[in-house]
């Protein structure tokens, strides 16, 4: 990865979901409006929120996976066909697991 090194950009990654996950779940435990019509705009708001809550669980799981690889040293190479992951792809996607070929399959 050119630039900055990848344990420091992945830890920063960690951080930044892990607070957008925190975030979401305080918004998501918020209590409800009396009225029927703002509690249905409400539902439907907490329905979206716990797809983006998903997506930041994902988010920090992809990185915790990341720096394991980091930790056993495998990082930078694609768990399928065991090629380097091109720099640009890392730098793009740092906690990017497969080499696009692999991740176009």
């Amino acid at each position: 990865m050119t630039g900055m090194n990848p344990r420091i950009k992945l830890e920063a990654l960690a951080s930044e979901y892990a607070a957008r996950a925190e975030a979401i779940e305080r918004d998501l435990s918020r209590s409800h409006a009396a009225g029927f019509s703002e509690q249905a705009t409400e539902r439907q708001n907490d329905m979206v929120l716990q797809g983006l809550l998903a997506d930041a669980r994902t988010s920090v799981n992809e990185v915790q996976q990341a720096l394991a690889r980091l930790d056993a040293g495998t990082y930078g190479e694609c768990e399928k066909c065991g090629e380097p992951i091109s720099a640009a792809r890392l730098e793009a996607l740092p906690s990017a697991a497969f080499c696009i070929h692999c991740a176009d399959e």
